[in-house]
């Protein structure tokens, strides 16, 4: 391993010291971080979707900003606005929370569309427009938002075009007996304020040397064949399979392509090998498609969901 790869590894397992029983969500929020991308995050309340979060952030030596959304938030107040100075007889832009290197979205679908669109273009463009000026993001920027599934009173549904915007869409499980009893034991811990092995964060240098390197990873002429094919099959499907025909509305888009491309380097660069296998395709594709898949009314209708869609295209669609 090289020296980044063990400073990455390393923190690695911090977390899932400190994010117990969630060891999926921990990689996969670390490869959304070196693929330079965005992360929603879903799970009923107390799986600890924020705590990793804030968790990750304690671990760089980078700004971190929570916006807690709501339905009276207003885009300027994510973006900033510009306020009149009286002193200067002129208007100075005051930067809104965006302007960090790590964004917490707290309930991102608890504010309306309008507001959850003020994230769109710092998402895409990593920078701010407000009134007629552009302002640029920190190199390292990256918005991870998180959702609660299981309410629909005074929430709002992110539109499409947003979701896209999104490298990964991370859905998190209930914890197992044996993992709960970890969890206890570590809150009784932190209640009775017993120290921790410290953790030394990683700079801003580190965070983008790591990902020049994983960009080394070779992925094979087979691999590349079968990663598009993965994604020409969502658009599709009834080619591989006539049980599929009908069954969606939309595909995915190039965007899912190139992010299957990174993050399968990424999980293969974090398991210690410098090549992409099946394996590490298949390891973040259900992340990756989830949210990029429309299916029909008649799809839904039945109960189908967009993971079972990809479940049967992983099934048909042939290896190399």
């Amino acid at each position: 391993m090289s020296e980044i790869q063990n400073k990455i590894t390393t923190l690695k397992n911090y977390l899932e010291t400190q994010i117990i029983g969630q060891e999926e969500l921990v990689k996969k929020l670390l490869i959304t971080l070196l693929a330079d991308g965005h992360a929603l995050l879903e799970g009923a309340p107390g799986l600890a979707k924020t705590k990793a979060i804030k968790t990750l952030a304690t671990c760089i030596e980078a700004q971190f900003n929570r916006i807690q959304f709501t339905p009276d938030l207003l885009p300027s107040d994510i973006t900033g606005s510009e306020i009149y100075v009286a002193q200067k007889g002129e208007f100075t832009f005051r930067q809104g929370p965006v302007f960090a290197n790590l964004v917490l979205a707290d309930e991102i679908n608890r504010a309306p569309a309008k507001v959850q669109s003020a994230l769109l273009e710092a998402m895409a463009e990593r920078q701010v427009s407000v009134g007629g000026k552009r302002y640029s993001l920190p190199q390292l920027f990256m918005v991870l938002a998180t959702q609660n599934p299981i309410e629909h009173e005074g929430t709002y549904n992110l539109p499409e075009a947003q979701l896209d915007r999104f490298l990964m869409y991370i859905k998190i499980d209930q914890p197992e007996a044996e993992t709960e009893h970890k969890i206890l034991k570590l809150v009784r811990g932190e209640d009775r304020h017993e120290a921790t092995a410290p953790f030394a964060p990683l700079s801003i240098d580190d965070i983008l040397a790591a990902r020049r390197e994983v960009q080394t990873i070779h992925m094979s002429d087979a691999m590349e064949e079968y990663m598009v094919q993965l994604v020409i099959a969502t658009r599709h499907p009834d080619r591989y399979s006539q049980e599929l025909a009908g069954k969606v509305l939309f595909g995915a888009s190039p965007r899912a392509t190139i992010a299957l491309d990174k993050c399968s380097k990424i999980h293969a660069w974090l398991s210690g090998r410098d090549f992409v296998t099946p394996e590490d395709i298949h390891a973040v594709v259900f992340d990756i498609l989830r949210h990029r898949i429309i299916l029909t009314f008649e799809a839904q209708a039945e109960g189908l969901a967009a993971d079972s869609i990809i479940e049967n295209l992983l099934r048909i669609v042939p290896l190399p």
